[in-house]
């Protein structure tokens, strides 16, 4: 049996800042030290006025209570938020993003619920 490869949340943070950049997003990834905001996210990127704050996360990985109030606080005050495991967590949300500034409003929901 193959010896599974620990998943890091710093090769996450990387592929997801490679990828932004790639895509024409300017990043900054911030660094939680003595003075740092408590709870800021881990990566900001900001394209053509848009400014996302990614928390990255590992597939297990939880937001401590800190990074929960700065989402919520970010938020409140019209910021766009995305918690990411993946690459893919972020192009869905810049993909649902687009749609609502296009469209002016949220995405349809797709459920399978009937009520």
């Amino acid at each position: 049996m193959a010896k599974q490869i620990p998943e890091r949340e710093s090769d996450i943070q990387a592929t997801i800042r490679d990828y932004l950049r790639w895509t024409g997003w300017y990043v900054v990834r911030h660094h939680q030290t003595l003075g740092s905001h408590v709870g800021l996210a881990d990566l900001q990127a900001i394209k053509d006025g848009q400014v996302l704050m990614i928390e990255v996360k590992t597939r297990r990985g939880r937001q401590s209570q800190d990074q929960l109030e700065f989402e919520r606080e970010w938020t409140e005050h019209g910021g766009i938020y995305i918690v990411a495991r993946s690459v893919e967590d972020v192009q869905k949300a810049i993909a649902e993003r687009a749609w609502k500034t296009i469209r002016g409003r949220e995405p349809h929901a797709t459920s399978d619920n009937t009520s």
